[in-house]
C-alpha cells in the first residue's frame, strides 16, 4: 500500500531462511540469525513467515514475544522496528537493534545497518551495505530481495527487476518477490508481465489475501473497478482482518464516485482495527475520500481524529505528519496563513521528538518545499523562488532521489505560475513520474506551450491514474476539468 506505513519496511528488511541443502548441492551461505533462545528463534521465524504474507500485524505480536524471551536479539528488535504500528515504537526499537550491531554477525550488521541508513536518509550508504550484502551471500535469494526492494524505492526499475528475477531464480518458492516484482512491473507500464507476476504469486499463495490484494491494485489502476472489488473481497473472504482490502475497495468506491459507500467501507475498517496503525489508516483514508470530493473541512476533521492517536501515543512524528497533511488540506481549501501554520507546528513537533538528527534535519529541509508552495499559493512568485532555491541547495547536498524529484517538481510548479512554459516541461520531467500532480502539472506545461496532443495524454495520465497515492485526491478533479477542455 502506498500509504505511509512500515509494512513497506517489513518486507524491505525481511530475513532469512535457515540454509536448506539438498543431495549432491552444496549448502548455501545464508545470513544468520543470532539469539541465545530456541523459544526466541521459534516466535522470531513465525513472524518472519507473517511478514512473508505481509501480515505485519500479526507479525509484531511474534517479535514483541521473541525480544521479551532474548532482550538481545537484534533481528527480532529489527523486525518489531518494521512492523510496529506507530512511528514512536519503530524509531524505538530500531535504537535496540542498533545498540546491538556488535553482538551479531556481519550479516545482520548490514542488515540493521541499511535499515538505519534509510530512516537516517542515507541513501548512498544504505545502497552500499547492500551492495555489499549481495556479494557476501550471492547465492541468497533474500539479499538480493533487500537490494531490489533498495532500488524499488529509488524507482530505478530496471535495477529492481534483475535483482527481484535472480531472487526467484534462486528460490522460486519465496513469494515477496513475486509482489514486488509485480509492482515493477505496473511501474514500467508493462501490464502483461504484471498480471502474469501476480497470478504467479497467486498459485504460491492459494489461502493467502495478498495476491488478490495485489491483482485488484492492478485491476483498479486498468479502471476496472468491480472486478478489482471483487478481488479485494476474495483477499478478505481468506482474511476478514486484512485491512489494506477494505481500504482498496473505498478507493474504488471512491473512482467510481461513491463516497458515502467507501467511507462506510473505511468505518467497518475502523471498527475492526486492531491497533493504533490500523486506527490511523482507516481515519487517513476517510480524510483522502472527503477529499477528492474537495470537502475540506470534513477532510481535516478525520486528520484531526487520526493526530488525536498519535497524541495519545506521544508519537511526536506521527502527529507532524498529520499536521503536515492539515496544512495540505488547507491548501486545497485555499487558506495558505492556515496552512502554513501548520506546516511550521509540524516542524516542530519533530524537532521535539527523540529521534535521529538526520530526521530532523529531513523535516527542516523539506519545511522549505511547504513554505514555496504557500507562496505560489498567495502568488508571491518573490518567495516562492527564494525558497525553491533553498531546498534545491539542500537537497542536492544530501542527494536523495525522492527529494532532488521533489526539488524539479517544485521549480516546474513555480515555471507553470509564471507561464515559463519550455521550463516548466524541463523540471517537471525530471520530477517523479509516478506522482499524479507532476502529470497534472506537465499538461499544463505542455498546454501553454502550445502542444495540445502532449497536454492531453499527461492530462489523461493525471485524471485516471487510479491509484493508492496521497497527492491523487488534490488534482483529480482539476485534472478531469482540464481535460474536458482540452
Amino acid at each position: 500500500m502506498p500509504k505511509v506505513t512500515n509494512l513497506v519496511r517489513a518486507v524491505f528488511t525481511m530475513l532469512l531462511f535457515p540454509a536448506l541443502t539438498f543431495a549432491g548441492a552444496a549448502p548455501r551461505k545464508l545470513i544468520p540469525i543470532t539469539t541465545r533462545s530456541n523459544e526466541a528463534r521459534a516466535l522470531y521465524l513465525e513472524g518472519r513467515a507473517l511478514i512473508d504474507r505481509l501480515k505485519a500485524t500479526d507479525a509484531n505480536a511474534r517479535m514483541r514475544a521473541a525480544v521479551e524471551k532474548d532482550p538481545d536479539f537484534a533481528l527480532a528488535w529489527l523486525q518489531l522496528s518494521n512492523t510496529s504500528g506507530t512511528s514512536k515504537e519503530s524509531f524505538e526499537a530500531l535504537k535496540h537493534a542498533t545498540a546491538l550491531v556488535g553482538k551479531v554477525s556481519e550479516g545482520e550488521r548490514m542488515l540493521i545497518l541499511a535499515v538505519d541508513a534509510g530512516t537516517r536518509s542515507l541513501i548512498a550508504e544504505q545502497e552500499r551495505l547492500l551492495t555489499t550484502l549481495v556479494r557476501k551471500y550471492p547465492d541468497d535469494a533474500r539479499a538480493h530481495t533487500q537490494l531490489g526492494l533498495h532500488y524499488f524505492n529509488r524507482q530505478d526499475w530496471v535495477a529492481t527487476v534483475r535483482e527481484l528475477s535472480r531472487s526467484i531464480d534462486l528460490d522460486p518458492r519465496y513469494t515477496i518477490p513475486y509482489n514486488q516484482l509485480g509492482y515493477a512491473y505496473r511501474f514500467q507500464g508493462k501490464m502483461v508481465d504484471a498480471e502474469k507476476t501476480f497470478r504467479r504469486y497467486s498459485e504460491l499463495l492459494p489461502s493467502d489475501p495478498n495476491p488478490h490484494d495485489s491483482y485488484a491494485e492492478l485491476l483498479m489502476q486498468l479502471g476496472r473497478f468491480d472486478e478489482s472489488i471483487a478481488e479485494y473481497r476474495k483477499a478478505l473472504e481468506i482474511d476478514p482482518l486484512f485491512p489494506s482490502a477494505l481500504v482498496g475497495i473505498a478507493n474504488d468506491q471512491v473512482l467510481q464516485g461513491k463516497g458515502e459507500e467507501a467511507r462506510a467501507t473505511l468505518k467497518e475498517a475502523l471498527r475492526i482495527a486492531r491497533n493504533d496503525g490500523e486506527k490511523r489508516q482507516a481515519w487517513y483514508w476517510i480524510g483522502q475520500t472527503w477529499a477528492h470530493e474537495g470537502r475540506w473541512t470534513q477532510a481535516i476533521e478525520s486528520i484531526e481524529e487520526e493526530k488525536k492517536i498519535a497524541d495519545a501515543a506521544g508519537d511526536l512524528v506521527s502527529a507532524s505528519r498529520d499536521l503536515n497533511l492539515i496544512g495540505n488540506l488547507l491548501l486545497g481549501a485555499d487558506k495558505p496563513d492556515e496552512a502554513a501554520r501548520q506546516f511550521e507546528a509540524g516542524v516542530a513537533l519533530v524537532a521535539k521528538a527523540g529521534t535521529s538528527a538526520e530526521v530532523k534535519e529531513t523535516a527542516r529541509r523539506n519545511h522549505l518545499f511547504d513554505l514555496a508552495r504557500v507562496a505560489l499559493q498567495k502568488k508571491d512568485l518573490a518567495t516562492a523562488r527564494a525558497r525553491s532555491r533553498d531546498y534545491a541547495a539542500a537537497v542536492f547536498a544530501r542527494n536523495v532521489p525522492l527529494e532532488v524529484r521533489q526539488s524539479h517538481e517544485l521549480a516546474g510548479m513555480i515555471a507553470v505560475q509564471a507561464e515559463e512554459w519550455a521550463t516548466a516541461v524541463n523540471e517537471l520531467a525530471l520530477a517523479n513520474q509516478r506522482n499524479p500532480r507532476v502529470l497534472y502539472l506537465t499538461g499544463l506545461a505542455w498546454q501553454g506551450k502550445g502542444d495540445p496532443a502532449r497536454a492531453r495524454e499527461a492530462l489523461k495520465a493525471a485524471a485516471d491514474f487510479n491509484q493508492l497515492d496521497p497527492v491523487y485526491a488534490f488534482v483529480r478533479t482539476a485534472a478531469r476539468h482540464a481535460l474536458s477542455l482540452s
